[in-house]
């Protein structure tokens, strides 16, 4: 009985040994921290921005990322604010009246020549502040759950799985993994663009950069944006080629309002993932229930079809893209509404309109398809600007849209 008993313990060792290790999801968990209201908005340089960096820091040792700071995992930068520090919020300031921003940097370590930056911004609007499309009189904490605690949960999500991989793994991959919470993107894609100046490793053995913003609102249609395509010949065929669940919207250009531009301009690849807008953005309702997890797993889970797929491709050729930001003309008035960058129908999609303007007063609604201003034709988002663009405040004019099957034709007054 006793031999039978010893037989039983050294299969079940045996067995715990060798049961393969699968990564841990932690993704809901990790957004639910760092969009609680204890955290005040995690805006850069106020002690939330500071409890969420240690939050990531903990996580990535969790995970088994070895820190690739100036200051074990952290890289702190210093800026001096645009606007008054001291007005409304409280920042941690200098002597000097500059304020300290922290990105939050782990690695792996596969003995590689090449590594990839995969990273995501941490930092939000705090209480609301210049960026902010709340109106209201009261302030009110904008906790920033799609922006962005949705991209650092699945930039943890990727560590995880990538770093269970390289474990079990016979051989390395041909790549190392540098992750990066970037601090001061609100505030002017700051820790990105002093990491660009200021690298923890040789820039030149960068690969390409992987970049999530506002990942969790993956629509019933599970369209999924992705920006940078561009950027390198290998990018259009690996996205196309690992594709099952998502309705693909590319855009060529490496340049754009989050953090891959930092990389972009130093002339690394990038190629950077958004899910849409919504009514939430930059409002105190960006919370955390409101976030479709199911989606933000896929994101993961495409995302590390399309490292792996390219890991093996050797170093990524960088190619200069059209800046659509060039065109873009520049206008006096707004229709005061979120248009749908992922819509890609004839016209400008209406995703949400704001109180008490333009748009509102027309009776204009969220769905609605602005297809006509004036007397020039919408067809796209370029055309709905630079129809824009001939109008001063006070003028007022006609505008058609569609909404179902109907077409409304009404006056619109800036």
């Amino acid at each position: 009985m006793r031999k039978i008993a010893i037989l039983l313990l050294v299969f079940m060792v045996f067995s715990c040994k060798n049961e393969p290790k699968t990564a841990e999801n932690k993704i809901k968990e990790d957004v639910t921290f760092l969009a609680d209201n204890k955290l005040e908005g995690r805006q850069t340089g106020t002690d939330g921005e500071k409890k969420a960096a240690d939050y990531i820091i903990k996580r990535f040792k969790e995970v088994g990322l070895s820190p690739k700071g100036t200051d074990g995992f952290l890289q702190p930068f210093s800026f001096k604010p645009k606007t008054d520090p001291h007005k409304e919020v409280e920042f941690t300031t200098n002597a000097d009246s500059t304020i300290t921003g922290r990105n939050v940097i782990g690695y792996i370590n596969n003995g590689a020549k090449k590594t990839i930056v995969i990273g995501a911004h941490y930092d939000h609007l705090g209480f609301g502040g210049e960026g902010s499309l709340y109106r209201e009189k009261d302030k009110a904490i904008h906790n920033g759950a799609d922006d962005n605690a949705s991209g650092v949960a699945v930039m943890l999500n990727l560590a995880s799985r990538l770093n269970v991989k390289n474990n079990l793994a016979e051989t390395k991959d041909n790549n190392n993994y540098l992750f990066m919470a970037f601090s001061g993107e609100e505030m002017g894609l700051l820790g990105s663009n002093y990491f660009s100046k200021n690298p923890t490793i040789e820039a030149e053995s960068i690969n390409y950069m992987i970049n999530m913003d506002m990942v969790g609102r993956m629509k019933a249609d599970s369209t999924l944006a992705v920006y940078g395509v561009g950027s390198s010949p290998m990018f259009k065929q690996t996205l196309k080629a690992n594709n099952e669940k998502f309705k693909l919207v590319q855009n060529e250009s490496g340049v754009g309002p989050s953090d891959h531009t930092s990389f972009y301009l130093i002339d690394i690849p990038v190629l950077h993932f958004f899910t849409g807008q919504h009514e939430d953005y930059h409002k105190p309702g960006d919370d955390s229930e409101k976030l479709n997890y199911g989606g933000m797993n896929l994101v993961s889970e495409y995302l590390f079809a399309i490292i792996n797929d390219l890991d093996d491709n050797g170093k990524m050729a960088f190619r200069k893209t059209k800046n659509e930001s060039d065109n873009v003309p520049t206008f006096k008035v707004g229709l005061g509404v979120v248009p749908d960058y992922l819509f890609d129908g004839k016209g400008m999609r209406i995703d949400g309109t704001r109180e008490d303007t333009p748009a509102v007063n027309a009776g204009l609604q969220k769905g609605d398809v602005v297809i006509k201003l004036g007397d020039a034709e919408v067809t796209d988002m370029m055309s709905y600007m630079a129809a824009l663009s001939t109008y001063d405040k006070g003028d007022e004019t006609a505008i058609r849209v569609k909404r179902g099957d109907s077409i409304i034709d009404t006056k619109v007054k800036f």
